[in-house]
């Protein structure tokens, strides 16, 4: 009886073992089909550019504080913000562990409110105040 009952075990833990394999094919031919249909949507991409936003086109007058830095002439935001960060990069005001800071000087002090140290998303907020 006992050798009866290992017999029933041992037929019923191969096909267990048997089935485990057949169901892990079937899902790799399912991930393989997945795969080109994936790359059909992305080969189609629209070649209309933007256009800009007028608000920010629009020439502001910078502060006198602001114009030591990027001069007196009336520009647009994001003409003042690059050459804010060609004034930075210049003197290497970056911040050498978080690149996302900078370090004032005298000039950038007073654009920055007394500030030694902004992140760079908090200078593009100071600078607006600084332009008419």
């Amino acid at each position: 009886m006992a050798t009866a009952k290992k017999a029933a075990k041992k037929p019923a833990a191969k096909k267990a073992a048997a089935k485990k394999p057949a169901a892990k094919k079937p899902a790799a031919k399912k991930a393989a089909a997945k795969k080109p249909a994936a790359k059909k949507p992305a080969a189609k991409k629209s070649t209309a550019k933007r256009k800009p936003n007028a608000a920010f086109m629009k020439a502001m007058t910078p502060s006198a504080v602001l114009a030591a830095v990027v001069g007196s002439m009336p520009l647009p935001r994001t003409e003042v913000t690059k050459k804010i960060w060609d004034y930075i990069k210049r003197n290497k005001l970056q911040d050498a562990l978080n690149k996302r800071l900078i370090n004032a000087d005298e000039k950038l002090r007073a654009v920055f409110g007394g500030k030694k140290q902004v992140s760079m998303f908090e200078m593009t907020k100071l600078v607006s105040n600084h332009l008419k």
